[in-house]
């Protein structure tokens, strides 16, 4: 494991997607040999990048592209991550059991070996983001992963909409959270809302590296995918914020991309030395937040 500032890189993968799975699979390790030779030692792939977002309906059909772990995915991208000596995270549909599926990121360390996952705890349930239908919610808690170049986390997608899943990646002494995902844009919304969403998209998530003193990447996908009238326009916007919000490199919206970010451990210390919103966080008066609303 690399040292506690140990400077690295990292690679974020923005794609679209076609309906094809193995397509989509041989588009990602092309990207993922180009990350590597750009540099890249953690590459992170999109939130279930091996299929186009059949959340948007709900058909027991797509039940067919989830798959075991370890399954055909992860032996394809344990085999390239031994080849390239990188890190990969692979977001994908994960079939536990007959009827239990989860929506699930995979860390697959340098060398090959899978470290561990991480299951999507909050799944929504929103038009075209039907979500409920597929995935129960994680039951992992938020875990950090100690790979060869950095102690890392993960939240997916909707988590990233949540403040507590990066304190406890932070608590945990992660240096930086992956945020897989798939969001866009409904096409007859975008006109009047579009803007004002990216951005809050993009505020949010540069408000957990402030808050937590701790770097973000987010990567999500392109495209339109789906027929008029349940079309989601994936917005891209993939980027990588440092520990005190400020955006360092970031996607177009509209065209696939593959950012190379590094990352400097030493400025998570130093950020919260003159930050410290670790130092002074009360725990003894949280406890109220264990409910899930305040009666009185």
């Amino acid at each position: 494991m690399a040292t506690s500032f140990s400077k690295f890189k990292i690679g974020l993968v923005q794609m679209a997607c076609a309906a094809d799975p193995n397509e989509n699979l041989a588009k990602a390790q092309w990207r993922i040999r180009e990350a590597a030779g750009r540099g890249a030692q953690i590459i992170c792939l999109q939130e279930l990048f091996r299929s186009q977002y059949f959340c948007r309906e709900e058909e027991a059909r797509w039940f067919a592209l989830a798959e075991p772990v370890p399954g055909p995915t992860t032996e394809a991208l344990c085999s390239l991550a031994h080849d390239l000596d990188v890190v990969l995270i692979a977001p994908l549909f994960e079939r536990r059991g007959p009827g239990l599926c989860h929506n699930t990121a995979v860390v697959i360390d340098a060398g090959g070996k899978v470290l561990g996952r991480y299951r999507k705890l909050h799944i929504p349930d929103d038009p075209l983001y039907y979500e409920k239908f597929y995935f129960a919610p994680g039951d992992l808690g938020v875990p950090c992963f100690d790979t060869r170049f950095a102690r890392i986390a993960i939240q997916i997608c909707w988590d990233q909409w949540f403040p507590e899943g990066a304190r406890l990646a932070a608590l945990r002494g992660a240096s930086i959270i992956f945020y897989p995902t798939a969001i866009g844009w409904h096409p007859v919304e975008k006109q009047e809302h579009g803007a004002a969403q990216l951005d809050a998209w993009r505020t949010v998530q540069r408000g957990h590296a402030i808050a937590n003193g701790i770097y973000v990447a987010a990567v999500n996908r392109v495209g339109l995918e789906g027929p008029p009238g349940a079309a989601l326009e994936f917005w891209g916007n993939s980027f990588v914020a440092d520990p005190f919000g400020r955006v360092l490199a970031e996607a177009p919206a509209d065209k696939e991309e593959t950012l190379i970010v590094e990352c400097d451990p030493q400025l998570v210390e130093e950020t919260r030395r003159h930050w410290p919103c670790l130092r002074d966080r009360r725990p003894e008066v949280y406890s109220p937040l264990l409910k899930r609303w305040l009666d009185e």
